[in-house]
């Protein structure tokens, strides 16, 4: 196993920057927000370790980047950021891709999300994909599929043998298709999954300087290390992006956990599908996740 390190002072560097404007910028944050971002390169650092590799197919060694810095983010001449006409995120339960998508995308949104639990083929040479985005479009498919525990184990039934011309409101292709049981594992890998991605259509690039759900995976065993939370420096890079104080996102993110209730708040039942189902909130697995937030929390408000 190995462990990248960075110096104190080249975290620092990656979070604050040496450019005196986005030093000043840093300087004005709340004083507790910069207490917990300042974990980075702290030496009494417990919130935020190091990125451990654990094989060379893990994704740093098989995909070479170049890290992204916060000023290099904040100068990226490509990143779109969200506009007070653009500002929503859409999550889209669908059975189609990203064409649909395109046209049923709403006029304020920054970005729409579809998710499904049926495995992707995008063609026939390839096996399967976990997802597929266009960033410049602001579009993207997930499925879920692969991230049930009897995945691999399980026979399938409903496997589409020829291709054959629906209505979009026809899903009768898909009738005994195999759907994962939905658990508070799957619940914490999709989750994983769909901020990681949309941090991407944010500008925020794959993470190469702490433990952080930015980091890029290239398998389900690496995808289960990766941590749920941001590391400082792509926080404040998402902080920037869209805006929000650490206290009330930290908050909003335990009442989450603790609402037994699947509903979410302030969804538009315009763009809600017709047949709208109350899914379980099994939320088990995100217990340590929960107590990690609330240790931030303390360093915050102290």
């Amino acid at each position: 196993m190995q462990t990248v390190r960075h110096s104190e002072q080249t975290l620092k560097t990656a979070l604050i920057s040496k450019n005196p404007t986005l030093v000043s910028q840093y300087e004005k944050l709340d004083a507790g927000e910069r207490r917990l971002l300042n974990k980075a390169f702290k030496a009494d650092n417990d919130l935020f370790g190091p990125i451990t590799l654990h094989s060379e197919s893990d994704w740093i060694i098989s995909h070479p980047e170049a890290p992204q810095d916060f000023e290099q983010f904040f100068s990226d001449p490509y990143r779109k950021a969200p506009s007070p006409e653009k500002r929503s995120i859409y999550i889209q339960c669908i059975g189609d891709i990203l064409r649909f998508l395109k046209k049923k995308k709403p006029g304020d949104a920054f970005c729409i999300v579809g998710i499904t639990m049926i495995d992707l083929y995008p063609r026939d040479s390839w096996n399967f994909v976990f997802g597929q985005a266009s960033l410049t479009d602001g579009v993207g498919i997930f499925s879920f599929a692969r991230y049930g525990s009897d995945f691999y184990s399980s026979r399938f039934e409903g496997k589409v043998n020829k291709l054959r011309r629906v209505s979009s409101s026809d899903y009768s292709v898909f009738e005994n298709y195999y759907t994962p049981e939905v658990t508070s594992v799957l619940l914490l890998r999709s989750c994983k999954t769909l901020t990681h991605e949309i941090g991407h259509i944010f500008g925020l690039r794959h993470c190469q300087w702490l433990a952080c759900l930015m980091q890029g995976s290239n398998h389900l065993e690496e995808a289960d290390r990766r941590p749920l939370n941001l590391c400082p420096i792509c926080l404040r890079k998402l902080q920037c992006a869209i805006g929000f104080n650490i206290i009330e996102r930290y908050q909003a993110l335990v009442r989450w956990i603790d609402d037994e209730s699947a509903d979410t708040p302030g969804v538009s039942m315009e763009h809600s599908c017709e047949d709208n189902v109350n899914l379980p909130k099994p939320v088990e697995a995100f217990k340590e996740w929960k107590e990690w937030i609330i240790k931030c929390l303390a360093v915050v408000q102290k």
